[in-house]
């Protein structure tokens, strides 16, 4: 999320400088090219780069800038609890950087109450420092579409910071919202959460509809045709990436684990590819069959394996196949194949991200798993 705003302000013909300590990624960006995909930004990156957009492995590059925005965020650990030592840590490091004329901007999902705390323990070592939160809320891939069309909450201690980041955002997008710093905190979990949940509901209905030989999609089309209580009703699909989940844990965490509609969908998104693989074995010899996994990604026209469920669908069939290939359009990995090598080599096929090149793709026959809908016709139920 760090490289695109950088880049939208940079365009906008603010001086921005990008601190980071993966000189492999910045020799890169130097050079023009993203180190990821994300549509239309790279144009941008080559027009602004040593014009207006500049980087830096210095952490002293810090101290020259007005606003500081931050795009650390609040990991999980292997407990589902947050981990805060990380962004304390970062703190730590760049605070003999830092000065009392600056604004320090939180960018990334934080646990609840981590603004103010921020702004205390800094405020303690250099007291004219404000520390405001402006949580990002881009879709990955469309950054350069939602920043300027999205309204970006901001929220502050201090109203005169935040009229200054309002100011600064207003170089994206005309609208603005001012929360206290807790009620942004949980917007943005709680936006991240309900998506999750969402996709729980579509997920839990495709396992009870598969369970009982129930075409899910012709339910979906029933439900969603011409009836607008049911027209943002998701279709099912493997929910992961490297956001929902995870807040989705943290909101449960500052519930102190009374979040259980939270709890519930995470069982539900993350045991679909358990459920998958149980489906196929009550129809299929699996320790007998090739099976294939087409698409890596989390999610469809995207370079992005964090937290990708297709990777946890073949530790399962690694257990339960007697082969196991997997091919992605755009994640680049000496492990997989070309997608028509699996196609040609698979007795079964799984769409894990259901990529725009899947979609016309010649499954000669095979069996197809399909839990998004995306290749109709070439369907095959699990």
């Amino acid at each position: 999320m760090g490289l695109p705003l950088s880049v939208a302000l940079a365009a906008k013909g603010k001086r921005v400088v990008i601190y980071d300590l993966n000189e492999k990624a910045l020799v890169g960006i130097n050079a023009g090219k993203m180190p990821f995909l994300e549509e239309g930004c790279e144009p941008l990156l080559r027009s602004t780069i040593n014009k207006t957009l500049f980087t830096s492995t210095e952490a002293s590059s810090i101290g020259e800038a007005k606003f500081v925005i931050v795009i650390i965020g609040t990991p999980v650990d292997e407990h589902l609890n947050p981990v805060h030592e990380q962004l304390w840590k970062f703190f730590d490091s760049i605070s003999v950087h830092l000065n009392g004329d600056q604004i320090l901007i939180l960018r990334s999902t934080v646990f609840p109450g981590t603004t103010s705390k921020v702004r205390s323990n800094l405020k303690s070592k250099i007291p004219g420092i404000e520390v405001c939160f402006a949580c990002e809320r881009i879709l990955e891939g469309k950054a350069m579409e939602e920043l300027y069309k999205l309204p970006q909450i901001i929220a502050g201690d201090n109203p005169e910071a935040v009229e200054q980041v309002a100011e600064l955002f207003r170089n994206l997008t005309a609208e603005i919202i001012v929360t206290g710093c807790i009620e942004a905190e949980l917007t943005k979990l709680f936006t991240n959460s309900w998506r999750y949940a969402q996709f729980a509901i579509a997920n839990q209905f495709y396992m009870i509809s598969e369970s009982y030989g129930a075409d899910f999609y012709k339910i979906y089309a029933a439900m969603t045709a011409n009836y607008p209580r049911t027209r943002h009703f998701p279709k099912a699909g493997f929910a992961a990436g490297p956001c929902l989940f995870k807040d989705t844990m943290q909101l449960n965490a500052f519930a102190n684990n009374t979040y259980f509609l939270g709890n519930s969908a995470m069982l539900v998104n993350e045991g679909l590819p358990n459920f998958l693989v149980s489906q196929l074995k009550t129809k299929y010899k699996l320790d007998t069959m090739r099976v294939g996994v087409l698409g890596m990604a989390f999610k469809a026209e995207s370079d992005d394996r964090r937290e990708s469920l297709s990777y946890k669908l073949r530790k399962i069939l690694l257990v339960e196949a007697r082969e196991v290939l997997c091919s992605d359009e755009y994640i680049v990995d000496e492990r997989f194949v070309p997608a028509s090598e699996l196609v040609d080599k698979c007795d079964i096929i799984i769409i894990g991200a259901p990529h725009k090149a899947y979609k016309t793709m010649d499954y000669k026959g095979k069996v197809v798993v399909d839990v998004w809908n995306h290749i109709h016709e070439s369907k095959v139920k699990a």
